[in-house]
């Protein structure tokens, strides 16, 4: 069967999200943190660019232009994660937040429905309130939301860890709908040591990523709920080559044995989408999870994505199936082909994720 070619990272900005955080407590605070995380340089380079970009994030048609000249059938979409606002700590705001994102987003998406499909949000500072944004994301009409690797809890405390237990009910939803989870960090904790030529970006990206699946995998989230479907961006960031650490850790201290199974283990229950940056970046991921685990991603439209995604994949030398697979037969299987959603994971997904 020929499946439409997919790209799973793409985003959109939504300029009435942001009057709707404009006069919230905390959000002049917050301000200043990403500033200090991005430092002076970065941060206003980001503006800029935010300016000269946002056409292609807010406008149909030059998003769809830009697909047909990268050979990209289909887009799923997701907000740009600076506009999770997950430092809001009124729940009712953070509620109504996640509510209008899904407004946003399907009217972005309906435009052209046989070519964009939809993710939503969850106010990921209140875990209760979790399960209930997913119910309110497939009302729209979307297939998942997009989270982010931690929220900050909005008593001041710890961040609020994907391992949490409080997170459950929403993980038992998303199994429950089929719902596709994407994960997308925005701001690492590392703060000021990251705050010079875009390291917070560069390095932090990819520490978050690291951090947030260990939490999954080590958390035990991964093995209580198997048949989560989790893609991972920007490759997972630095985890699914250096996995065998972990292992040996749960093989020698009793205090990181806190799963059945090696923490390798439970890769081949997540997805990752392929934005490496270079061929043998990708070839190396896809030795490393397999290339039915590896979905297609550019980023759309910054600077840290990839313009040309499928050019990167054939000068990956993959095979014809893992090609075909990566570029949209593993996004359909898991339900972001448009069209009509299909409900339950296949037999294949069924047993790996058990």
């Amino acid at each position: 069967m020929c499946h439409p070619v997919i790209d799973v990272h793409a985003h959109l900005w939504a300029a009435d999200i942001e009057s709707a955080t404009e006069a919230l407590p905390g959000r002049a605070e917050q301000r200043r943190l990403e500033h200090r995380r991005l430092g002076d340089v970065s941060a206003d380079v980001g503006a800029s660019q935010l300016r000269s970009r946002l056409p292609l994030l807010v406008d149909v048609d030059q998003r769809l232009a830009a697909m047909t000249a990268a050979g990209i059938d289909a887009q799923v979409v997701s907000i740009t994660p600076t506009q999770y606002h997950h430092w809001i700590r009124d729940p009712a705001a953070a509620r109504e937040l996640a509510h209008l994102t899904h407004e946003v987003i399907a009217a972005h998406c309906a435009a052209r429905p046989e070519q964009l499909v939809g993710l939503g949000v969850i106010p990921q500072q209140f875990p209760a309130l979790a399960a209930d944004a997913l119910d309110d994301a497939f009302a729209h009409g979307l297939r998942g939301v997009e989270i982010s690797t931690h929220a900050p809890d909005p008593d001041r405390g710890a961040p609020i860890e994907l391992s949490d237990r409080r997170y459950d009910d929403f993980w038992v939803r998303a199994v429950h709908l089929g719902a596709v989870i994407f994960l997308h960090p925005w701001g690492c904790t590392l703060d000021d040591r990251l705050s010079q030529w875009y390291l917070s970006n560069s390095v932090g990206q990819l520490v978050e990523h690291t951090v947030a699946l260990s939490h999954l995998i080590v958390g035990g989230v991964l093995e209580r709920f198997g048949q989560l479907r989790v893609i991972v961006g920007h490759g997972g960031g630095y985890l699914p080559g250096t996995m065998t650490r972990a292992d040996h850790a749960w093989r020698e201290r009793l205090d990181a044995r806190t799963t059945p199974r090696p923490p390798s283990s439970y890769l081949p229950q997540l997805f990752f989408d392929s934005l490496v940056h270079e061929p043998a970046a990708l070839r190396r991921l896809v030795d490393e999870v397999g290339y039915d685990h590896v979905l297609l991603g550019s980023d759309y439209p910054f600077d840290m994505g990839d313009p040309d995604p499928c050019g990167r994949l054939r000068a990956a030398g993959l095979e014809p199936r893992a090609i075909s697979a990566v570029a949209g037969g593993n996004a359909a299987r898991i339900g972001l082909a448009p069209g009509p959603r299909p409900v339950t994971l296949s037999s294949t997904d069924q047993k790996e994720a058990t």
